[in-house]
């Protein structure tokens, strides 16, 4: 396996080290580990979408676009609210 030179600001990587050592890890081997953990946006896509029809077969809910969009904004709307109280 070759190595790849990735910059970040010294904070993020003083940061990650720091993290890495409390596990007992190198960087290198943290990074490497956390590459190996991190869902790409398309693997998220695709673990939503099996956890959707997971949901409508057990429940047999399944919103349209639109009433989720409408369920999401009033989430939004109740941890704005929570925030600020």
């Amino acid at each position: 396996m070759s190595d790849a030179n990735v910059r970040i600001p010294a904070e993020a990587r003083d940061r990650l080290a720091a993290v890495a050592e409390a596990e007992g890890l190198s960087l290198r081997a943290y990074l490497a580990r956390l590459a190996e953990t991190v869902l790409t946006p398309q693997e998220r896509a695709e673990r939503a979408e099996k956890a959707r029809a997971v949901l409508h077969e057990w429940t047999g809910y399944n919103p349209t676009e639109a009433e989720a969009a409408e369920l999401d904004a009033e989430l939004d709307r109740r941890l704005n609210a929570a925030k600020a109280a």
